[in-house]
C-alpha cells in the first residue's frame, strides 16, 4: 500500500472509542453493503478459548449500510498505524483487510482500510440469535476486559455520534445483569 497521501481507516466498533493511534481528522462515514454485527467469536480480547466472547465484524449484507467513523492518518505515520492495525485486527486472521469506498459526512467519497469478517473462518458466529448473543456477551471476559463492557462502550459512543443502531440498543438491554 502506498502511504504518500496518507490513509483512511473505517471504525465501526472498538475503533470508534479506542482507536489506539493518532489521526489528523475524523468524521462520520457510511459503508454500503455491510452491517455491524456481533458475528465473530473472541478468543483473545473479550473471551478465551474455554469461554469465547463475541466481537463486532463487518458482515456482508445486501441493501444495508454501516455507519461509523472514518479516520484520516497523515502520510508520515500511515505505515506505522497500518502495521499497528494489522497486529490488532488480524490477530487470528478472522478478518480480511480490504479497501472499500466510504461516503463521509461531508459528502466526499474516500477509499478506506476496512476489516471485513471472513464467514468461512472457524470464529465466524454470524448465525446466532440476539438472545444467544446477549447470553454470551453478558458472561464472557478476556484480556481486554468484560464482553459486556465492549458492547456498552460501543453503544454509548454510537449514540454520542448520533448513530442509531436499534440492534445494538436491544442487545445492551438484553445483556444487562439481572
Amino acid at each position: 500500500m502506498l502511504y504518500k497521501n496518507g490513509i483512511w481507516i473505517f471504525g465501526y466498533g472498538s475503533l470508534i472509542w479506542n482507536p489506539g493511534f493518532d489521526y489528523e481528522t475524523k468524521q462520520r462515514a457510511r459503508l454500503t453493503g455491510f452491517k455491524r454485527a456481533f458475528c465473530m467469536w473472541s478468543i483473545h480480547y473479550r473471551g478465551n478459548k474455554q469461554k469465547p466472547g463475541l466481537v463486532l465484524g463487518l458482515d456482508p449484507a445486501q441493501g444495508v449500510n454501516c455507519e461509523g467513523v472514518a479516520y484520516f492518518v497523515a502520510a508520515q505515520t500511515a505505515e506505522k498505524v497500518h502495521l499497528y492495525l494489522r497486529e490488532r485486527e488480524l490477530i487470528s486472521y478472522a478478518y480480511h483487510e480490504r479497501v472499500e469506498t466510504l461516503r463521509l459526512e461531508d459528502g466526499q467519497q474516500v477509499q478506506a482500510i476496512c476489516y471485513i469478517v471472513d464467514p468461512a473462518h472457524s470464529q465466524y458466529a454470524g448465525r446466532l440469535s440476539l438472545d444467544e448473543q446477549a447470553k454470551v456477551i453478558s458472561s464472557a471476559s478476556g484480556s481486554a476486559g468484560p464482553n459486556l463492557e465492549y458492547l456498552q462502550n460501543t453503544a454509548t459512543h454510537l449514540a454520542a455520534l448520533g448513530i442509531d443502531d436499534p440492534e445494538m440498543s436491544r442487545l445492551v438491554e438484553m445483556a444487562k445483569p439481572r
